[in-house]
């Protein structure tokens, strides 16, 4: 499996595979694991999925940076990965942060879906 290289990417790839859902689930779960206040509708479109997820990795960077870890951990991000960001800008940061999450969710969708 190649991993899709841009959010747009993912999105497409789900979607053509019907699996855009499953994908929802899965990061449900792991936010409800991580203790993470926030669920998707199942019909949550794309866009609106970047943004609040976004949104809630900038918020925990900002001021639950114990909680945002225990996401990062949750979902396992690759600390590799996370090392290799440019940590100077927040909102640069938490977007790059976002795709990891989303990419990683979409590993885990793929590859049950495979097996």
């Amino acid at each position: 499996m190649s991993l899709p290289k841009t959010f747009d990417d993912l999105i497409e790839e789900a979607e053509a595979l019907k699996l855009y859902k499953k994908l929802i689930i899965q990061l449900n779960k792991d936010l409800l694991l991580a203790n993470i206040d926030l669920e998707f509708n199942i019909d949550t479109l794309p866009t609106s999925l970047k943004l609040l997820l976004q949104e809630t990795v900038y918020h925990l960077i900002q001021n639950k940076f114990s909680d945002y870890l225990n996401l990062l951990y949750q979902v396992d991000v690759s600390e590799n990965k996370i090392r290799q960001l440019d940590t100077e800008d927040i909102v640069n940061l938490s977007e790059n942060v976002t795709f990891l999450i989303l990419q990683r969710e979409w590993q885990k969708v793929w590859y049950r879906a495979k097996s």
